[in-house]
Parts: C-alpha cells; sequence; structure tokens
C-alpha cells in the first residue's frame, strides 16, 4: 500500500487508473469502516482510502482537538484490507489558504436533524467531500448509512454532474446492537453497558410504527414516548425522529397509510458522548 501525504502525489500514483473506488474516512478505524473498503472492491479497482480529521464540519465547542487519531493502527489495518492508496493529508494540504469556496447544501436537508443540532456540518462535510473526490476523482464512493443524511452527498454529486455513484453500505454493529463508531471509545464501561439502549429504542420505534400504519396520529406520540425513554434513563435525547427515506420529511398520514419508506433517526448524548443511529422501517 502506498500513502501520500500530498495531491501531487496522489494523482501521480492514479494517474491512468479510471476505476477507481474511493472510501473517506477521518481515521481510528473500526470493523464498520474495513467493511467499506471491501464493499468498494465491489464497485471499482483500485481501492483508495484517505484520512482526514476535517475542522470545517466541527462546531466551536465539538470534539475536533480531541477527536482519536491513530494513524499508524489504520494504516495498518488498510495494508490488511489490501487497500492501494491511503491519502493521508495534513490540514495545510487540504486547506493550503482559507477555504471561502464552500458547498452550501439545501436548507431543506442541510438544517433539518443532524444540520439542527450541528450548524454548519453539512457544509463542512460537502466541501471537504467534493474537495476530496476533485483530488481522487472516483468512479465510485463507499459511506456508512450510520450517517443516513448523507442523501446530500448523493445530490450534491447528481448536480455537480460528477461521474462517481455514491454507494451507502449497511451500518455495522457489535454483537449487542451498539452501532460502530470511533466516538464509542469515549465512553466509559458502565455507559458502554448502556448504550445499545439506543438500538434496542430503534427496534421498538420501528415495530410500533409497522403496527401504527392506520393511525394518522401514532407516529408523534410513538417519537415522543421514545424521547422520553430515553430521558428517564438517563440520556440527553436530541431527536428520534420518523421520515421518509426519500427526502428525510415527515410523512403524512396518507403517506404512511399506504406504505411509505420510512426511516427512525436518532440522535442522543450518554454522559460526554453522542451517539446517532437509525433503522429502516
Amino acid at each position: 500500500m502506498k500513502v501520500v501525504r500530498t495531491i501531487e502525489e496522489l494523482r501521480s500514483q492514479l494517474q491512468g487508473q479510471l476505476r477507481t473506488s474511493f472510501v473517506p474516512t477521518m481515521g481510528n478505524l473500526h470493523s464498520g469502516h474495513l467493511s467499506l473498503m471491501r464493499i468498494a472492491r465491489q464497485y471499482g479497482d483500485p481501492v483508495v482510502a484517505s484520512i482526514f480529521v476535517n475542522r470545517l464540519q466541527f462546531g466551536p465547542n465539538e470534539d475536533f482537538d480531541k477527536y482519536p487519531r491513530t494513524l499508524d493502527d489504520d494504516l495498518d489495518k488498510l495494508q490488511r484490507e489490501g487497500v492501494y492508496v491511503c491519502f493521508a493529508p495534513d490540514e495545510k494540504v487540504m486547506y493550503p489558504e482559507p477555504q471561502e469556496y464552500r458547498v452550501a447544501p439545501p436548507h431543506n436537508l442541510a438544517d433539518i436533524l443532524e444540520g439542527e443540532f450541528r450548524p454548519g456540518f453539512f457544509q463542512g462535510v460537502t466541501t471537504v467531500v467534493l474537495k476530496l473526490f476533485s483530488c481522487v476523482q472516483p468512479r465510485a464512493a463507499v459511506f456508512g448509512k450510520k450517517d443516513y443524511q448523507l442523501m446530500i452527498i448523493r445530490r450534491m454529486a447528481r448536480q455537480f454532474s460528477l461521474p462517481c455513484e455514491i454507494v451507502a453500505a449497511e451500518t455495522v454493529r457489535d454483537a449487542d446492537g451498539l452501532a460502530l463508531s470511533s466516538r464509542n471509545r469515549y465512553l466509559t464501561p458502565e455507559e458502554r453497558i448502556e448504550a445499545p439502549r439506543l438500538a434496542r429504542v430503534l427496534n421498538d420505534v420501528k415495530a410500533q410504527a409497522l403496527d401504527s400504519r392506520d393511525d394518522p396520529v401514532a407516529l408523534p406520540r410513538i417519537e415522543a414516548a421514545a424521547m422520553q425513554h430515553l430521558a428517564w434513563a438517563g440520556w440527553k435525547p436530541d431527536y428520534i425522529a420518523i421520515r421518509k427515506r426519500s427526502d428525510l420529511t415527515p410523512p403524512t398520514p396518507e403517506e404512511n397509510a399506504a406504505g411509505e419508506p420510512l426511516v427512525v433517526l436518532a440522535a442522543a448524548r450518554l454522559g460526554a458522548t453522542r451517539l446517532i443511529d437509525n433503522l429502516e422501517i
């Protein structure tokens, strides 16, 4: 595996490669990330990964400075997965001057759910992803479904006519149901035991939503009860929301009754750690 630090090195290494498959990451790789590498191989060759902790998507009071950085260990894992190139730039490479030009996703997608609680998050994400796509020029890029609002990336690629297929991979979970995340390492041992409650709540919401397709007022009640349950258990929930998969807007009673494909999304803080998860209904 080649480890490159500059855009020039990356482009030189990939010169002539027309079927590159790409997995962008912020490092601290776990089994979920590694599964993306294997999926990427199904969509193109060679497989390129990036490791870059993107300051633009962190708010002023978020965990940019303490976000886990484990580059040596990450490179060992990517080597074992047969990744061809790892692009591991520093901030001066990605942002040699202040990033004044930024991608501005539409408010109806970027300012809901995660965007409501993390202002500017999706502008930071779309800006760095577009920049990474420009550097790698992949024919396919693989993202995990745990970040369900990746539809913002898909729409960006379509509207900018990027020649890149956006692939959404299923969330990888521990045996007890907890969605794998780099931030899980922030959990104390006691919190780690409690953390799978979030996935159990989502499964309960899914079951109740399926049983209430014909009840026009059921979904808000189900959401509120799930929020109360987490709060009762000591969590600080930001949202539990049942939305349409197509555009993440709330379904109308008529759409729900007609069997509209739905997803339940959640974000909640357990101690000092903010966890997100979702489950398609």
